[in-house]
């Protein structure tokens, strides 16, 4: 069996203007996914928002639960024995044009971009695909960038019990969004560097104005 051939993820700098504007406008990215669907087969639960009316008009009742500790109308499309989106058929999603905003944002470059790891048995084929992506890392500023975006993720991780309950989410996807969110304050070494705890105070309130400019 041949090795899995690398996957171009883009220029990093671009990918993750791009990425930043479609989190602040809950907007599509533009992944090139190819012929790969290993998002629709890894045992996702997929988040549908009320006001996404068009899409709830194409999922059966049956298929939809009410999302934990959200409001009211926020509802969760699980999956089914092999870990399959429900909409998936003979590998083509039978409401592609209706689907939701969950799977429009979707981008699995963020995990090589945070270098947060999914696990589990069954992530094992959003993990290979996850595997293949290579950013365009050769100018001075991508790299800045770059290594900004992972010492905000590693210190999300490593610092997880400084943070105040439920501050923190609780699965890979999102907490790589927040890496993403605030990498800013990771840029740059202060002459007098912010100890942990003023450094999660800044990290909250830079994750709070974020979604606020959304």
């Amino acid at each position: 069996m041949s090795e899995p051939q690398d996957l171009a993820a883009g220029n990093f700098s671009n990918w993750l203007r791009e990425t930043h504007t479609a989190l602040k406008n809950d907007a599509e990215t533009d992944v090139p996914c190819g012929e790969c669907n290993a998002c629709c087969r890894s045992s996702y639960f997929i988040h549908i928002k009320p006001n996404e009316l068009d899409t709830l008009s194409h999922i059966p009742d049956e298929l939809l639960f009410p999302a934990p500790g959200l409001p009211d109308g926020n509802v969760l499309m699980g999956y089914d024995e092999k870990g399959y989106c429900p909409m998936l058929k003979y590998g083509t999603c039978l409401i592609y044009d209706h689907r939701p905003a969950t799977c429009r944002s979707y981008d699995c470059r963020i995990f090589p971009a945070t270098g947060i790891q999914i696990s589990g048995k069954d992530k094992v084929l959003i993990t290979q695909q996850v595997q293949r992506w290579k950013f365009n890392l050769i100018e001075a500023d991508e790299i800045k960038k770059h290594k900004a975006v992972q010492k905000a993720a590693s210190f999300l991780k490593h610092k997880s019990k400084l943070f105040p309950p439920d501050e923190l989410p609780g699965n890979p996807t999102q907490l790589a969004i927040m890496a993403i969110k605030v990498h800013d304050l990771f840029l740059e070494q202060e002459e007098a560097p912010l100890d942990d705890t003023k450094r999660v105070e800044a990290v909250i309130t830079a994750g709070k104005k974020f979604d606020t400019q959304s």
